[in-house]
């Protein structure tokens, strides 16, 4: 590893490059150089650290070079929107793992909702895949060029990072595996054939542990591995008065294996292997508005903190748990032919999830269990043909084969205080003395069904068996062509065909809910008049002789104000699941598209460069494998059977079930198109990056919680235009100072049918006006060691909580962020480090992520953003 320097840019700088017309322009960029990876710079040349010349006291500054576009350039070259971040960035600024790359990369947002696998990646506003296996995220993840398909298995710690590339806008040109909203590209050293390694161990606060290890060198003359090691753990920093435990917690560790096999010049293999395990309590949602149902849930026993989520204490019932496995394995060889190279990428890999929640999140036994077992196999194939000695002319073709298999069980059951809770939300809740009237039991009895133990009891629910089967293929390809010896001009194409078989089948058990209300009351509105509900001719007789009277009866008997058994609707959480494939759904979605990439791009001289582009992006169909998954209405229009119900193909299929309702099945492709400005530049105390973006998605697959499931549904068409940009400047000798940051203007151009009734027009939730990332890094030498202090803050406007304006008006609050973080590291030239690191220095306290709390109406909850974390790292490189 290289040491980190002791001056920057205002020593003497030794260019290596002695081609006249290129000097000058290397020059710059070596004037360039304030030390890798003291930020993320987007789409313009990082700095690089300093390396110590073998043979004189200057030192050789390098430029950084990045392979997101399947060949190595210099950022400063690329002309697209891309930040990297790098493993000196990942050091000093304490990055854990890539939940933490959004304090740096303003562009960037990671969400983790209730479990550790359930991480969501955003970029520029446009994001998803999580809580639902069967959707496909927007944001592609990519871990030395193997697709990572699902969110679980990309959350992985890895002990021997290079360096993350974070494509924005979609790519579908440079990946077989199309990204309709940008791409996140993690590269890892490869082995040498020099013995070396590095150890770092790291003592935090919340009692914590984390430890790596990393070791390469020669195991023949043409073939050298590597292995590394890591291990994360800490004690979870919200305290669970309920169940007396700790949660978000830490508990994860993983093994990683890479050869290098080379046995000529022009054959190169690469074989990788992992395997990672995470087993931990996760994650913890406090109360910030308790509504009506709080006073019940304490009436029934239950505890909870209410209003108090910056506590960091909840009272739950039992602990949620996650248990995550990854592993796979890959191979990738590369053989160079005359003016070119092959490049083939195999790889065969699995993620099984096991979870199991408190998901009302109070000490009640509301929901005795929400478990969920996914297991995914993926085997992927990439072929890629690359020029590598073209004079004007610069090509790379190739294919993408991707098959994957979905297995889900899942479970959602009702605890012991369930029927307790029903009753209270009934209007059996006495105010005054807090005792519960058993009102299920008078319909019990009505229903001459056994009373006290039919409705609301404990493991009645749901019981889930989903999946699917997914293959795609594409072929894609970019063509480079220099019309001058400053401009070039790009084309690239892509086309994919996604084929889908899905299935779900629900046991549902909640007698409760399978009853039709407005059946019963017509029945028993009948048998008042002596007719028998069930019996046609007497009914049509009935109707025949008095159409007044029956007319009223249909009417009343929709009307709560006539029908007092309407008042327990409400209760009806889990009805009857209508499982498919069937006779009318086949279950089945093929998609096909051509995607494409246009641009130009223009050296104005040796210090500025510009572009322009427009691409397009695809994401398949994804389907809905979760208990919210209902018929579409075109299949199904709900209504009540006794009131003159519409024809529909489900209901003449005999298939309808009372109370089925439409919803949606899947949320048919992202269609996202983005034209984007560019300018760089490249002097030689600043260094600066502007782009004005302007990318919309048609069909954008939206999931959306409603406080008892996800509706899955495609928006119309959302967009969201600004600027991007970055700014990195040398002032003094040894400072450097960077400022990156976007100004955006997100909207929902079309979205008439969302959960939240039509949103056209306005701003979508959660998406900030504004995000800048500023940081400031001072180096320096005590003594022998070269030393540096650096210091960031990340800030994001006010934002709304929720597209629906009832649920942000109850929460009142909007979500603002203001957190710094700070670091200092010495490492002396025997390769010892010591880096002591702060993060969310003054306690920045705001909810990442609200929502309804289940089945509580009123009631909202949120996870709560991390306080305080510090902690002291010690490495050595050998």
């Amino acid at each position: 590893m290289a040491k980190l320097p002791s001056k920057l840019p205002g020593r003497k700088f030794q260019v290596s490059n002695t081609n006249p017309a290129s000097a000058g322009h290397t020059a710059l960029r070596a004037m360039l150089c304030l030390g890798v990876g003291l930020t993320a710079l987007s789409a313009v040349a990082a700095p690089a650290l300093a390396q110590e010349s073998e043979t004189e006291d200057t030192r050789t500054m390098q430029t950084v070079t990045i392979t997101a576009t399947k060949r190595e350039q210099t950022l400063q070259d690329v002309p697209i929107a891309v930040s990297v971040v790098d493993e000196a960035t990942i050091e000093r600024a304490a990055i854990v793992d890539l939940n933490d790359l959004q304090s740096i990369i303003p562009s960037l947002r990671v969400g983790q909702l209730q479990s550790s696998a359930n991480t969501n990646f955003v970029i520029r506003g446009f994001g998803n895949g999580a809580n639902n296996a069967g959707i496909e995220p927007s944001v592609g993840v990519f871990i030395d060029g193997v697709y990572r398909s699902r969110s679980a298995a990309q959350i992985s710690d890895l002990p021997n990072i290079e360096r993350v590339e974070v494509l924005r806008g979609p790519q579908s040109t440079l990946f077989g595996k199309n990204a309709s909203a940008g791409v996140i590209s993690v590269v890892t050293k490869k082995p040498q054939y020099e013995l070396g390694g590095v150890v770092d161990a790291t003592l935090s606060n919340e009692n914590g542990y984390r430890a790596n290890g990393y070791v390469t060198g020669p195991l023949a003359e043409n073939l050298a591995g590597a292995v590394g090691v890591t291990y994360n753990k800490r004690d979870g920093y919200v305290d669970d008065i309920g169940t007396g435990t700790e949660t978000n917690e830490r508990n994860r560790w993983g093994i990683r294996g890479d050869l290098i096999f080379e046995p000529n010049v022009n054959t190169t293999f690469r074989l990788l292997g992992d395997y990672d395990n995470i087993d931990e309590l996760c994650c913890a949602a406090g109360n910030v508005i308790n509504g009506p149902t709080g006073g019940i849930i304490q009436a029934i026993g239950g505890t909870l903190v209410p209003e108090d989520p910056y506590s960091y204490r909840v009272a739950y019932n039992l602990p949620s748990t996650n248990k995550v496995d990854n592993g796979g394995v890959s191979l990738q060889g590369d053989f160079d032919f005359s003016g070119m190279r092959l490049t083939s990428i195999t790889a065969y890999r699995i993620s099984n999830l096991e979870t199991n929640q408190d998901s009302d999140f109070t000490g009640a036994n509301l929901l005795g269990e929400n478990s969920n077992k996914t297991d995914i196999d993926t085997f992927t194939q990439e072929i890629r043909l690359t020029s590598t000695d073209g004079d004007r002319l610069d090509w790379m073709v190739g294919g993408f084969y991707f098959d994957e298999t979905v297995e889900i069980e899942n479970a959602l059951l009702f605890g012991d205080d369930y029927r307790n809770y029903a009753n209270a939300l009934a209007g059996g809740l006495n105010p005054a003395t807090g005792t519960i009237t058993d009102i299920l039991a008078g319909l019990e009895s009505a229903l001459g069904l056994p009373v006290g133990t039919t409705f609301a009891q404990e493991g009645q629910g749901f019981r889930d068996d989903a999946g699917q089967d997914n293959t795609a293929w594409s072929l894609f390809g970019t063509v480079d062509y220099r019309l001058t010896d400053r401009l070039t001009a790009t084309v690239g194409l892509n086309y994919t065909e996604d084929k889908k078989d899905a299935y779900n089948n629900i046991a549902a058990s909640d007698v409760l809910s399978s009853l039709d209300l407005v059946a019963i009351g017509f029945a028993q509105a009948l048998g008042g008049v002596g007719v028998d509900a069930t019996d046609p001719a007497q009914v049509g007789a009935f109707a025949a002789a008095f159409p007044t009277e029956f007319a009223a009866i249909q009417a009343a008997v929709q009307d709560p104000a006539s029908n007092p058994l309407l008042a327990l609707q409400p209760l009806q959480f889990l009805p009857p699941f209508l499982g498919f494939p069937n006779v009318v759904e086949d279950g089945r979605t093929k998609d096909s598209s051509t995607t494409y990439t246009l641009r130009l791009a223009y050296d104005v001289n040796d210090n500025l460069n510009t572009y322009v582009s427009y691409a397009t992006g695809f994401k398949a169909t994804s389907w809905n494998l979760s208990r919210d998954s209902r018929p579409f209405a075109r299949d199904f229009i709900s209504g009540s059977p006794v009131t003159n119900p519409p024809s529909s193909p489900i209901r003449d299929a005999g298939l309808a079930l009372p109370n089925l309702t439409s919803g949606t099945r899947y949320a048919g492709p992202e269609d996202s198109a983005v034209f984007e400005v560019g300018l760089k530049g490249v002097y030689s105390t600043v260094a600066f990056n502007l782009a004005y973006f302007d990318q919309t998605i048609e069909g954008f697959q939206s999931n959306v919680f409603t406080g008892t499931g996800f509706a899955l549904a495609n928006a119309g068409k959302q967009s969201n235009k600004g600027v991007e940009f970055d700014v990195s400047w040398n002032p003094i000798n040894d400072l450097q100072l960077v400022v990156a940051g976007s100004v955006q203007d997100p909207v929902y151009d079309e979205f008439p049918n969302s959960a939240s009734g039509d949103l056209s027009g306005q701003t979508p939730a959660g998406i900030p006006e504004v995000a800048t990332s500023t940081a400031a890094t001072y180096f320096f030498d005590v003594g022998s060691w070269d030393a540096y202090v650096r210091g960031d803050w990340q800030y994001e406007s006010p934002v709304d909580h929720f597209d629906s304006a009832a649920d942000q008006a109850l929460i009142g609050e909007q979500k603002e962020v203001s957190t710094f973080n700070a670091s200092s590291g010495f490492t002396n030239e025997n390769g010892l480090g010591v880096t002591l690191w702060i993060r969310n220095i003054f306690n920045d306290e705001y909810i990442t992520t609200a929502f309804p709390a289940v089945a509580q109406a009123g009631s909202i909850m949120g996870y709560p953003s991390a306080p305080r974390s510090y902690g002291v790292t010690v490495r050595k490189t050998f």
